[in-house]
């Protein structure tokens, strides 16, 4: 058997949320090249179009879709089972971030949109998911995106998306315990600064050049830097992984 780091994904069906995004498209792109079958999801019909059309391999699918919206949760897990052929991962990436450096110009707008888009939608669609994995009998993985602000509470205006982002690590504990017992891992992935444009827009240069000049390492991530822990945490090797959460920060962060 040749060792690869996606071994156990060919043909299997992975369903990549916030897929038309810097780090959601470098996964999709991951897991194609494994050989796996990929729903990408995003709200850009268009962008989601142009990526699955650029994928390796073939019978990947694009659904634009709101995951605040129950009926779309249910029809991403419903294409996924009948035209995948089951779910075999799912990988929670959509985020939003609204930036607001002095907390009394947070509004309950702002509160909602990431706390609705962030970690609502991302509990009821691992719910859902984890439904159908149950139902097939076969096992699963489940892998959510926190982000480093969740240890440090936040930089350059992120109070409010720290939160929900503290909040996945401990819903991914969570689940990661109800799922366990059907073979279903749960396991959260905590990027530092990636060079997307949720870091690199309306960021205040100062502010940017503190939290670079803490990486050890020196430079941003690049997209590609995370789908490989990704691809290796939906692959056989990490079967008795579950619960974690992965820093993947250049060593801004060491725990």
């Amino acid at each position: 058997m040749t060792w690869t780091v996606g071994h156990g994904l060919e043909g299997k069906g992975i369903i990549v949320t916030g897929a038309t995004g810097g780090i959601g498209s470098a996964v999709a792109r991951a897991f194609a090249a494994a050989g796996a079958r990929v729903l990408a999801t995003d709200l850009d019909e268009a962008a989601l179009g142009r990526l699955v059309d650029a994928l390796d391999g073939t019978g990947h699918i694009a659904v634009a879709a709101d995951l605040r919206v129950a009926r779309s949760r249910d029809l991403l897990v419903a294409r996924a089972r009948d035209e995948l052929g089951g779910i075999h991962a799912l990988v929670s990436l959509a985020a939003v971030v609204r930036r607001q450096y002095d907390l009394g110009d947070v509004t309950e707008d702002d509160w909602d949109a990431q706390h609705d888009i962030n970690l609502k939608a991302t509990f009821f669609l691992c719910r859902a998911v984890g439904a159908a994995m149950i139902e097939a009998g076969r096992g699963g993985r489940i892998i959510t995106f926190t982000s480093q602000a969740w240890w440090t509470g936040g930089y350059a205006g992120s109070t409010v998306y720290a939160a929900t982002k503290g909040g996945i690590v401990a819903l991914s504990r969570g689940l990661a315990r109800a799922y366990g017992p059907h073979g279903i891992t749960v396991n959260s992935v905590s990027p530092g600064l990636v060079r997307t444009p949720m870091i690199t827009t309306n960021m205040d240069p100062v502010a940017f050049k503190a939290m670079t000049d803490q990486i050890p390492l020196g430079h941003l991530a690049e997209p590609e830097d995370l789908s490989g822990v990704v691809v290796f945490l939906a692959s056989d090797h990490a079967r008795y992984i579950t619960g974690a959460t992965i820093n993947v920060s250049g060593g801004m962060l060491m725990y």
